[in-house]
């Protein structure tokens, strides 16, 4: 079967805007990523992440790079703050080649990042 390119999504939240807690909350949804999708890490194209407003501390690609994304195109961006929207949030695109179809992608959402998306639940 031939590889196409996807785009995996996976999003998830920080206890605390500390350098330590947003690497431990990126290399974890990361990995998840990665497991969940069968994905080497060798097929992954590129990475997006975006953060609230509220996470400054250090740039998530940053601790992508700590569990070897070096290779790996990354960019951080800011989300839009929408009034009354959940706080201390972080979100990732991944791109990556892979034999599996669209809906057979599994989208990651970890801990109260879980209810953005109930309708993957």
């Amino acid at each position: 079967m031939t590889k196409l390119m996807r785009g995996i999504r996976g999003a998830t939240t920080v206890g605390v805007d500390l350098p330590a807690d947003i690497s431990a909350a990126t290399q974890e949804l990361l990995q998840a990523m990665l497991e969940r999708n069968k994905v080497p890490l060798d097929d992954v194209i590129s990475v997006i992440f975006t953060s609230t407003t509220d996470l400054t501390s250090i740039f998530p690609a940053s601790a992508a790079r700590d569990v070897g994304f070096s290779g790996v195109p990354l960019i951080c961006a800011q989300e839009i703050q929408v009034p009354g929207s959940m706080p201390r949030v972080l979100r990732i695109m991944m791109h990556v080649y892979t034999e599996r179809s669209k809906s057979e992608i599994e989208h990651v959402y970890i801990g109260e990042a879980q209810s953005l998306r109930r309708d993957l639940e």
